[in-house]
């Protein structure tokens, strides 16, 4: 686990800005990004576009990636599987 967040560089149109993430952060809003099938920069355009002003850009990026975590989790799929398996247990 990473001690504290390290500064990470972004291009937001033609603006050029940083964004203090932990290393985990970091890799998750690389794998949003991907999922999404957008670079990084556009994935930190659309979130910075969508935020509200009184959030800071790494807030609304951490939450842009707790959310993409948890929609994994909450799956239609996921949540079948999850369901299955207590089951499984249940019945010994």
């Amino acid at each position: 686990m990473s001690e504290a967040p390290r500064k990470h560089s972004l291009t937001l149109g033609r603006h050029r800005t940083s964004v203090s993430l932990e290393d985990e952060f970091w890799a998750g809003f690389k794998e949003l990004a991907a999922q999404r099938g957008l670079g990084i920069n556009e994935t930190a355009r659309e979130i910075d576009a969508a935020r509200d002003p009184g959030t800071g850009l790494a807030t609304a990026i951490r939450l842009a990636v707790l959310r993409h975590y948890r929609d994994r989790c909450t799956s239609p799929e996921r949540t079948a599987a999850s369901q299955a398996a207590a089951r499984s247990l249940r019945e010994g």
